[in-house]
């Protein structure tokens, strides 16, 4: 099962960030390349980088225009330009690769657009009440079992009943279940992949268990499973 790309419980952008970049433009025919400047000169504000000349290389932009730059760095840049302007970009990260999510024109703007997109661990968007569909005929007998008696803690998980409602509700522990995680919590050295194989051979039912783990693997803490709630594209959906 692949939960990188096709995780319907997955919302927003992991590992919001902003980049400091510098548009330079160089040959006529040639679209602008966008930059970092080197660390020596990271400090310098906007003003004194926007319509400079610079060198480039591959990995970063210097300004030479009013500015010292040694030999050793000057040797590593082969090509000339002008920078144009500065932008913000506001990035993140998809199955552990950059994705660049789009650019301000001011540092201020870049970390509202960051602070707006991000989903804050522990405030909202970590309750889901999904179909009840999304689970076979088997796993909502288990489930039931499940609601009923104590949990047991190995599962990291508690079921219970929803009072007066035909609901079942899970609140998940230790989310999200990455391998790395699962090994900070203390007390729990297992993989997320091991942590499935634990929950097969103790008899969950397979469509339970790839729910359980697509909503874990997204931070999800609290799922209730209800009839009349509105199904997740991209989850199987099962008679009932």
């Amino acid at each position: 099962m692949s939960y990188s790309n096709n995780n319907p419980f997955v919302r927003g952008y992991d590992g919001l960030s902003v980049e400091r970049l510098l548009a330079v433009s160089y040959d006529d025919d040639c679209p602008l390349t966008y930059l970092p400047l080197h660390p020596s000169q990271s400090s310098l504000p906007d003003g004194q980088v926007e319509r400079r000349a610079c060198i480039f290389s591959d990995d970063f932009v210097l300004i030479t225009e009013d500015q010292a730059v040694h030999d050793e760095l000057q040797a590593q840049c082969r090509s000339h330009g002008l920078a144009r302007n500065v932008v913000y970009a506001v990035m993140a990260e998809e199955a552990g690769k950059p994705l660049h999510v789009g650019d301000t024109y001011s540092d201020e703007a870049a970390r509202e657009v960051v602070r707006r997109l991000r989903y804050e661990t522990g405030f909202y968007s970590r309750c889901w009440e999904i179909s009840s569909g999304h689970l076979d005929a088997e796993a909502h007998r288990f489930l039931a079992e499940l609601a009923d008696i104590a949990t047991p803690t190995l599962f990291l998980f508690i079921a219970f009943r929803i009072p007066y409602s035909p609901a079942i509700g899970l609140k998940l522990i230790a989310t999200p279940w990455t391998d790395e995680n699962l090994r900070a919590v203390e007390g729990i050295s297992i993989t997320a992949k091991r942590r499935m194989q634990e929950h097969r051979k103790k008899g969950m039912p397979k469509s339970l268990v790839q729910v359980l783990h697509l909503a874990a693997l997204a931070d999800v803490r609290m799922l209730v499973f209800d009839g009349d709630a509105p199904e997740l594209d991209g989850l199987p959906i099962y008679d009932k």
